[in-house]
């Protein structure tokens, strides 16, 4: 009998490995990353997002291995604090990026689904407010924020500066906010691309190939990415953002954060009731009788005996 996938199984996995300096090829049943004399096996059906740094490698068999298992690939800099190129998500459905569409193509829709990301955090008073404002408002909310954990964790700080292009030119606070956020907007871009929303296609921010995962990922900032990124800087430079990656790791299994992405996303677009796909959305993706899915697009055939 046939069965119907539900939404990729984001919330069960790890949220995300960085891996840099050696090759990521096929092992037996699973993929292994290379680096010199060590080899590591990784769990594909367990994983969301591999973030490929300098000096990695990748075979075409692993890549399509990762990609039927749903596990997001991306192409990053060094500390994994910059985003390349990221390959595609898991569902074969257009019905969300359709949804995603029509509501930011609104001018009323797109302003409904701007408050309703901006009341999940924040008890304001909406009335009248335009994008524009809304924009400043949440401006100023994480500029407090910055300034009340460098309070708190008794940090100098002056302002949000930083240069991608001269990494080590910015201070340590501004270094470890970038790294934590690079997780953040990681993860979140997984989950959208997974669900198969566009990350282009946002509310409050436009313009960027980005824009929605911005939006989606200030769901979390003041809860996570900031308050693990000062906090990081008291122990000083060594090894920061790989001090912070793995604060994030952390905060986002104990956040439970990979529960909340796609729900959050579907409430605030006001398809609360979305979590599955349908019969008629599989096309090009095989199911087969016993309810997996063959690796070429094709059904495989049932083991013959006799």
């Amino acid at each position: 009998m046939r069965s119907l996938h539900p939404l990729p199984k984001f919330s069960d996995r790890w949220s995300h490995i960085f891996l840099e300096h050696g090759q990521l090829d096929v092992h037996a049943s699973g993929v292994r990353f290379v680096k010199g004399s060590e080899e590591i096996p990784l769990p594909i059906d367990q994983l969301n997002l591999i973030l490929l740094g300098p000096g990695t490698s990748i075979t075409h068999e692993a890549v399509k291995v990762l990609s039927n298992n749903s596990c997001l690939l991306a192409w990053v800099g060094e500390e994994g604090v910059r985003m390349y190129a990221h390959s595609t998500g898991s569902t074969f459905s257009s019905r969300r990026l359709l949804l995603q569409a029509k509501l930011a193509s609104d001018d009323n829709e797109r302003l409904a689904v701007a408050k309703r990301m901006y009341l999940k955090r924040f008890d304001d008073d909406l009335t009248g407010m335009s994008i524009e404002q809304l924009r400043g408002m949440e401006g100023q909310r994480v500029r407090i924020c910055y300034q009340k954990y460098a309070t708190f964790f008794n940090i100098n700080w002056e302002r949000r500066d930083y240069d991608q292009g001269s990494w080590f030119a910015a201070d340590l606070p501004n270094r470890a906010l970038s790294a934590a956020n690079a997780c953040l907007y990681g993860i979140v871009h997984a989950g959208i691309v997974a669900a198969g929303y566009s990350a282009g296609i946002g509310f409050i921010h436009t313009g960027k190939m980005l824009s929605f995962v911005y939006d989606v990922a200030d769901f979390y900032k003041t809860e996570i990415s900031i308050p693990i990124a000062f906090k990081e800087v008291l122990e000083g430079e060594i090894q920061l953002e790989r001090r912070v990656r793995l604060a994030c790791r952390d905060a986002f299994h104990k956040y439970k954060l990979m529960d909340k992405i796609l729900p959050d996303i579907a409430e605030v677009l006001g398809a609360s009731n979305d979590n599955r796909e349908s019969p008629n959305e599989f096309e090009g993706k095989a199911i087969t009788l016993d309810g997996g899915t063959s690796s070429g697009g094709f059904p495989r055939e049932p083991d013959k005996k006799g």
